[in-house]
């Protein structure tokens, strides 16, 4: 039995003749929570939609549970950057959750009372059970992350993958995702993009450095228990970055982390 959840080997992707990424080699374990870390432009988002399938290499493998992302029939819940363009639509949080069960409609385009029952349950998993009927522009920033990360586990997914999650949420609101992503990790694989190092380095068990090229890097227990202590009770930004030099680690401070 396979016991990665994503393999990449000699893989290369270029886009218009520029090469993004060039010699990715990374193995994620199944149940591992890894970060994808790195400047801006570096290609993590990229990196995210080679592992779904929604891009191809130009060369070089990718498997998801060992066969390839589109011949795998493990399922992804997917949480993409949320940009937050029409917000103002008016559906609420249930509406957004029901999106992720859209294939199981039945013929008359209508949502069974299953299908809401689970709708309803995954908004619990998040806490967000009593914002249900809030429309969805009218709810906080970190508010409407979990209602995303709620619409991505309507289907039951093997693998949670999210793409900056907590960008323009207030550190409370962060430090949240984060721990309801550390909670989600005890029954699946959690795979996110980040720039946040405090956060990623006090959660994640792996991270991978991209920045045209792939470095991974192992976080203990120990250093994530720290890490957490340092946060506690820290109401603004913390620079995780800071915190790693001090424990004898070359990281450096990213342009976000400076300016926060």
């Amino acid at each position: 039995m396979n016991r990665y959840a994503v393999e990449m080997k000699d893989l290369y992707f270029s886009y218009d003749g520029k090469t993004v990424l060039e010699e990715i080699n990374i193995k994620v374990e199944e149940g591992d929570f890894l970060a994808v870390i790195g400047p801006n432009g570096g290609g993590k988002s990229t990196l995210l939609k080679l592992m779904m399938g929604i891009l191809k290499p130009t060369s070089g493998e990718v498997k998801l549970f060992g066969k390839p992302p589109q011949e795998s029939d493990r399922v992804i819940g997917y949480v993409p950057q949320e940009t937050g363009h029409n917000i103002d639509f008016p559906v609420t949080a249930l509406d957004i959750v029901l999106m992720g069960v859209l294939h199981k409609r039945d013929i008359f385009a209508r949502y069974g009372p299953s299908l809401k029952k689970r709708a309803f349950e995954v908004l619990a998993r998040v806490g967000m059970e009593d914002f249900a009927k809030n429309r969805f522009g009218e709810l906080s920033g970190g508010q409407r992350q979990r209602v995303l990360i709620a619409r991505a586990l309507c289907s039951d997914p093997d693998i949670l993958m999210l793409d900056e999650p907590t960008a323009s949420i207030d550190f409370g609101g962060q430090r949240e995702i984060f721990e309801l992503m550390e909670e989600l990790n005890r029954s699946m694989t959690v795979i996110v993009v980040s720039h946040d190092m405090s956060m990623v380095m006090g959660f994640a068990k792996h991270a991978v450095y991209v920045n045209k090229t792939a470095v991974m890097h192992s976080i203990d227990s120990h250093t994530r228990y720290q890490i957490k202590r340092q946060l506690e009770g820290h109401e603004g930004h913390y620079c995780g970055a800071e915190f790693w030099r001090d424990m004898g680690k070359k990281f450096e401070c990213t342009k976000e982390c400076k300016d926060a």
